[in-house]
């Protein structure tokens, strides 16, 4: 038998999640953008194989990567429950109860959960598609609409805090340590004459309208996945950025990135609008999950979420430009800018069609939907 030499010991890591059978071999699973990720096969009693998916956690991002993974667990273990284990997430536990083991000769933070036979989708057309990951993170929210979302650790504070996001966005606008701001004055104008509209959500929770719930916070159809064969949705994946939240930003991340008809940073403004067909087939699939447990100020600012949210993303994408490209990962000089200017104009398309894309989810409320 050939041994190879890995870049990790992952045979180690295995044995410290009790992993059963023989350690076979690893592939890499490319596409992630923050965490390693990889196929990890061991050979079970009989011969056949199994195979385990291995992350390595990036603690640059995760400062506190144990919060993290208490999250996760608190979830999975819920989701596991309801559903007896069919396509639910399970994250193997080392031989103190943790789900995870920082192997600190390599100075390594792992985790590990079962694999699934599955295919994701970056971009995807499809209504039907779209309105399949519309049932998958419908039934996400629906297997933990009795889980208390208090029990959770805020991993990032204020994520969605849509007016501390436009107050800082505006304070460096006024320091404006890079020299940039005589090139966003229209940028920065639209979102103060939308900043009312825009932190809706935030000042409703504030004022004890809103509950809060479990939420993805990451919610693009990329982290569904599919059954290769037949399209059905298998589980909601990427759980970093689930802690306690707002239903209706959910909604809105999931659409703001499923029904634009344009990539995420397009230059070209005009091609930007919001797709009422794959909005209203993401919400045919989304919202009759949880009509029964949504309260109605809930419902009725499904809609609204989605302005907000992209405001929100386009305040932050404004303010890394201003403070000089610190935060997103950019590709080219004005990056951040293009996909400022690309947000802004989807929320003023979608600022357009609110009252129509509210009536769609009404309707979707109905008895018998």
């Amino acid at each position: 038998m050939v041994h190879i030499e890995y870049e990790y010991d992952f045979e180690h890591v295995g044995k410290m999640f009790r992993l059963p059978g023989k350690f076979l071999r690893v592939e890499t699973i490319s596409g992630g953008l923050i965490n390693r990720t990889y196929r990890v096969v061991y050979e079970r009693e009989g011969g056949w194989e199994k195979s385990y998916l291995f992350q390595k956690i990036n603690t640059h991002v995760f400062k506190k990567p144990e919060e993290v993974m208490e999250n996760i667990d608190h979830v999975t273990t819920h989701i596991y429950k309801k559903r007896g284990g069919v396509n639910a997430l399970h994250f193997h536990h080392t031989e103190d109860g943790k789900n995870y083991y920082v192997d600190e000769a390599q100075e390594c933070f792992w985790r590990v959960r079962n694999y699934f036979d599955s295919v994701t989708f970056d971009v995807c057309n499809d209504v039907q598609i779209l309105y399949l990951a519309g049932v998958a993170f419908g039934s996400f929210q629906n297997d933990l609409r009795d889980f208390d979302a208090t029990l959770l650790h805020e991993t990032i504070k204020d994520f969605h805090n849509t007016q501390k996001r436009l107050e800082t966005l505006f304070a460096d606008a006024e320091l404006d340590p890079c020299g940039r701001v005589h090139e966003v004055t229209e940028e920065l104008a639209y979102i103060k004459s939308v900043q009312k509209k825009a932190c809706v959500l935030t000042e409703m929770l504030d004022a004890g309208r809103l509950p809060l719930r479990v939420t993805h916070n990451d919610t693009k159809i990329n982290n569904v996945l599919f059954d290769p064969e037949t399209r059905c949705p298998l589980t909601v994946i990427d759980l970093d950025t689930v802690m306690p939240g707002l239903v209706a930003h959910d909604f809105g991340d999931a659409v703001r990135f499923a029904a634009n008809t344009a990539a995420e940073d397009e230059p070209d403004v005009s091609k930007i609008s919001l797709d009422l067909e794959q909005f209203t087939a993401f919400a045919e699939g989304f919202v009759p999950c949880l009509k029964d447990c949504l309260t109605s100020d809930e419902i009725n600012t499904l809609a609204q979420g989605v302005f907000c949210i992209t405001v929100e993303l386009a305040s932050r994408f404004l303010d890394d430009y201003i403070t000089g490209d610190q935060y997103f990962k950019t590709l080219y000089e004005g990056h951040n800018l293009v996909r400022a200017r690309a947000q802004i104009a989807l929320a003023k398309d979608i600022e357009t069609k609110l009252e129509e894309m509210q009536g769609i989810v009404s309707r979707f409320c109905m008895p018998g939907r």
